[in-house]
């Protein structure tokens, strides 16, 4: 069985790394340092972390300030504390001075499960992906969080990092280096692609073993970095396979479904499904359940799968 272990402390490992690695980084919390697992690095390095309080939108502003001193703050609250609350902070303080801010944000999705609809960010994608400079990273597992922190410790410029509370399979280690901006192939196949990113990696790669059953070659791609998008990743296997699924924990406006459209519809128009939370809030209960009620299975992948085949296949006999 394959160890599972929360995005969230995968970043707790990388913090502590980084904070002996290079005396420049320091952190920030709102309050939740356990929760986004930055307690460890706060009682590591007490003199780097500094605790603003239930403050969100005062803490970006003194990120941004140590940011413009020299310093690589990581920002950390909740997704939606952050992407909603300070987004204006965010937009002016962060992205329109261009500074060096890594906010890294935990309990994104519906797997916060019991906290509610208040507390489940199933937009955030959408909105730090619309802004200019910003960088959003969404990491599949515990393994790329970590390696995803690394690299963002080397970045210059805004990163938003998403993390998750749940704990997922580790699916990453030897799966190719980890580099911001480039997709990583998880599966090859040539009947169709999965794009997918964050906990819907495994729920994509689980998707695969049932469709081979069916005789279903899927490949299955990981975007971690939704912004900015591997284009060439995504119309490379597009091209190869025909058709498309995009899964994410997050609505299916604007995020890595919406990513992947505007890319397909300009250059290389194919059918699409994507598989996502429908334009609605969430609600409070245990993360699977939610996750099954709104449609983020492995099954509903795998019926979007054969509802795009069909499409193509549709598509190829009209053509002749």
């Amino acid at each position: 069985m394959t160890a599972q272990r929360a995005g969230r402390d995968g970043f707790g490992q990388a913090m502590m790394e980084l904070g002996e690695e290079n005396e420049k980084v320091v952190a920030l919390g709102a309050d939740l340092a356990e929760s986004v697992k930055v307690h460890y690095f706060a009682e590591a390095y007490p003199e780097r972390y500094f605790q603003i309080g239930i403050a969100e939108q005062d803490m970006i502003g003194t990120a941004a300030g140590l940011a413009l001193s020299g310093y690589i703050p990581f920002t950390t609250t909740y997704a939606v504390f952050a992407a909603q609350r300070a987004n204006e902070q965010i937009r002016l303080a962060v992205c329109y001075n261009n500074s060096n801010v890594k906010l890294a944000v935990s309990h994104a999705g519906l797997t916060t499960g019991e906290d509610g609809a208040t507390h489940q960010a199933l937009e955030d994608i959408a909105s730090m992906r619309a802004m200019p400079n910003m960088t959003v990273l969404v990491p599949a597992d515990a393994s790329e969080a970590y390696e995803a922190t690394k690299a963002a410790a080397e970045y210059q410029g805004p990163i938003y990092l998403r993390l998750g509370r749940t704990p997922v399979s580790e699916l990453t280690n030897g799966v190719g280096e980890f580099k911001i901006g480039k997709a990583r192939k998880m599966k090859e196949g040539k009947d169709v692609t999965i794009f997918a990113c964050g906990i819907m990696v495994e729920r994509a790669v689980e998707a695969h073993d049932i469709l081979a059953k069916k005789g279903v070659d899927a490949e299955i791609i990981n975007i971690h970095t939704i912004k900015p998008l591997d284009e060439v990743a995504v119309l490379e296997s597009a091209k190869k396979t025909g058709c498309v699924v995009t899964a994410e924990e997050h609505s299916i406006i604007g995020g890595l479904g919406g990513a992947v459209a505007e890319v397909l519809s300009e250059k290389f128009p194919i059918p699409l499904k994507r598989i996502g939370t429908q334009d609605t809030f969430g609600e409070s209960g245990p993360p699977e359940e939610l996750l099954t009620k709104y449609g983020l299975t492995a099954e509903k992948i795998v019926e979007a799968v054969e509802e795009v085949i069909e499409k193509k296949n549709v598509m190829a006999v009209s053509s002749k």
